[in-house]
């Protein structure tokens, strides 16, 4: 008799789960807690498409100047979401977002920690999945979404890097370090790993 049903097994064992790619996320952390993330989204290929550094000043085109209107405009569609420093350059977009729930307790909103209850959140399915919940992954989801869609008005070859960077910031001196690398990244373009 012959099944007409996919056989899972057989390609599990075919590709010995090789092309499955990790989550770069730091593994039971709630994306959604309290807390300061530093993000870093680039365009597929570093593809110089917001516009130049001239004499260390970020100048932006038209479509750069859509990514930072719609990056400012995050707390209005998250209103739990405070904007730290952001920078929008040639290729990549560098911004801290503040998660302050007001049913948290405020005295986490700059400093991250391990909350005591660990729990996994996300899946593939039911409540599991993260972009039901009020957190990171769908903020940027919006976020590139809507310049996607706006971008492409412009220019239809523009396209972003599947993910995207973050890190929690987990201390005072590094919120203030970080702040400061946001803000003079249009002076150190020329040395910028991004720069290429």
């Amino acid at each position: 008799m012959i099944s007409l049903r996919p056989n899972t097994k057989n390609k599990m064992d075919k590709f010995k789960n090789k092309y499955r790619i990790e989550s770069a996320r730091l593994k039971n952390w709630d994306y959604g807690s309290n807390g300061a993330y530093f993000i870093t989204i680039c365009t597929a290929n570093r593809a110089h498409y917001f516009g130049d550094v001239q004499n260390e000043i970020m100048c932006l085109n038209e479509i750069g100047i859509l990514a930072e209107n719609y990056w400012a405009e995050i707390p209005k569609h998250f209103p739990f979401v405070e904007l730290g420093n952001f920078v929008i350059m040639p290729n990549h977009v560098h911004g801290i977002l503040i998660i302050n729930k007001l049913s948290q307790s405020v005295g986490t909103r700059l400093i991250a920690s391990l909350p005591s209850d660990t729990k996994k959140t996300g899946g593939i399915t039911g409540d599991k999945n993260p972009m039901l919940h009020e957190n990171i992954s769908r903020i940027i989801r919006w976020y590139k979404g809507r310049c996607t869609y706006e971008m492409r008005k412009i220019n239809t070859d523009f396209i972003w890097q599947s993910r995207f960077h973050d890190h929690i910031i987990r201390t005072n001196d590094s919120f203030m370090r970080i702040q400061n690398y946001i803000s003079d990244n249009p002076y150190s373009w020329g040395k910028d790993k991004y720069n290429g």
